[in-house]
Order: structure tokens, then sequence, then C-alpha cells
């Protein structure tokens, strides 16, 4: 969708709601009987990615203004680089025309979240995944049970994608990713890490070129440029899961590499 209008911040959210509205609208044959609606939005559908059929998301999590757009940037970062804001949730994509895509995240809870600029030096698809030694020694209830960490593919935490965020030539271990985790996209909820629906994060990962330039946002920052969404959704708890569900034997058994020679274009 190609905007020609300078869109305020309102505007972006009331374009989402009509083209919701109008894309979930049913269809109605030459019979006169109209078919169901997808319980998805177009940009959401199903996707064969790696050999995996990943699923669609439900349109109860992209509701309002929690899914992807386009439109005119209106924020301070500069062009080709991406711009984070973890108070409104919500990652931008800023192209060289003066437009961005907008995209939902998930931020980490109060306190957890990496500020100021970086650089994204390196992306893999359907990457593996190891907690940090902060991550083991803060919670370890919660990672205690990985440290050995999980290979590529559906059991990951990384989901799909992932791009690496780095920071004076040093890897900060934060990574913008993807998730199967839907609940946490518009709200804050992980270890710092910038989660993406899985479907977006393909999007993000195939229209970047590195290096490319992060900025994410400070309160102050968020509040100058996007006050109409500060502090937008909720703080979730951390999300415990038994090292059996995705190490145990059945689960290992149920999975399989993913063939990166059949990545989605999106």
């Amino acid at each position: 969708m190609t905007l020609t209008l300078n869109l305020s911040r309102r505007s972006f959210g009331a374009m989402m709601i009509a083209s919701t509205a109008a894309a979930c609208a049913p269809r109605v044959p030459d019979s006169g009987v109209a078919d169901a609606a997808p319980n998805y939005l177009p940009e959401y559908a199903p996707l064969l990615d790696a050999g995996y059929d990943l699923p669609a998301i439900p349109l109860e999590y992209t509701s309002g203004v929690n899914r992807r757009m386009e439109g005119l940037y209106t924020g301070e970062a500069p062009a080709g680089s991406i711009d984070v804001d973890p108070y409104a949730k919500f990652l931008y994509h800023v192209r060289y025309d003066g437009t961005a895509t907008r995209y939902p995240v998930g931020v980490g809870r109060q306190g957890r979240t990496l500020s100021g600029l970086a650089t994204i030096q390196d992306k893999k698809a359907w990457p593996g995944w190891t907690p940090t030694a902060n991550m083991l020694r803060t919670e370890p209830e919660v990672y205690g049970g990985f440290r050995n960490g999980i290979p590529g593919g559906l059991r990951s935490p990384l989901g799909a994608r992932a791009l690496y965020i780095y920071r004076n030539g040093k890897d900060t271990y934060y990574r913008v990713h993807g998730t199967n985790d839907l609940e946490s996209i518009g709200n804050s909820g992980s270890a710092g890490c910038i989660r993406m629906f899985n479907q977006d994060i393909i999007h993000l990962y195939n229209n970047v070129s590195l290096p490319m330039t992060i900025n994410i946002r400070s309160a102050e920052e968020s509040l100058r440029v996007d006050p109409e969404y500060y502090n937008r959704g909720r703080e979730l708890p951390p999300t415990i899961i038994s090292p059996d569900e995705l190490l145990g034997q059945e689960a290992v058994s149920n999975d399989r590499a993913p063939d990166l020679s059949q990545l989605a274009s999106n």
C-alpha cells in the first residue's frame, strides 16, 4: 500500500482499523451465499517457510493498532534505519522516501530494555538460542533448564528470524526476533529482546540490509514523538516453560531442522 498523504499518528490507527474491516469483509459469490470471513488479516495468513507450516495470527492478536502498516514516518531516526519505541511497543523500518513500515512488538519488562543507538550487524533465519549468563543468574527458575541451548527450529524461542544488535563492535546479546508467544506482542514481557510475530520478522528480515543503525527510544523521546501511544500495553510475568516441553524426547522427535533453502519471500 503506497500512501501520498501525511498521516498523523491517529490517522495511522484509523487507517489500520478501516483496512482491517475491508480485509475481513465477507465476499459474496455469484450464488449469493456469503463465504465466512477468515480469522486473520492477509498479511498474517498461514505461511510455508523452511519446510514449516507457520499458522496464521488470529484477529484477536492484531486488533486496532497491533498490526503491520505503512505510512509517512514522523519520528526522529535517520532514513535507512530501524527505530524502536519500547513504550508505544512499535518498531519502524524507516525508508529513504520518507515512509516507514510500522510493526507491533513485544519488549522487555521494566528496566530490561536496551536504549540508544546500536547497529544490526548480523541476521539469521531460524536461529538457535542459548540463555545468557545474566539470564541464568537473575532468573534461574525460568532459564536454568535451558543452559545448554536449543537448536534452530520450531522449538527455538527466537522464532523464524533474528536480527543481532551490536554496540561498539560487541554483541549486546539483545535481538529483534520472532516468537510464538502471541500475547506478548504489544506488551512488556521479555527478558529485554524485541519480539515480533513470525510473519512480521520474516517481512522485516527480507527488507533489512547490513549493517543497519537501530535506535531504541528513551521515555523522553517516546513522549516527544508519540505521546498518543506512550505506555501502550501491559507488563506480563515471565513465561515459564518446563524443559521437558522443549527438550524432552517427544519434543525433540517431533522437531526437524529448518530447510534454509526454502525461505519465504513475503
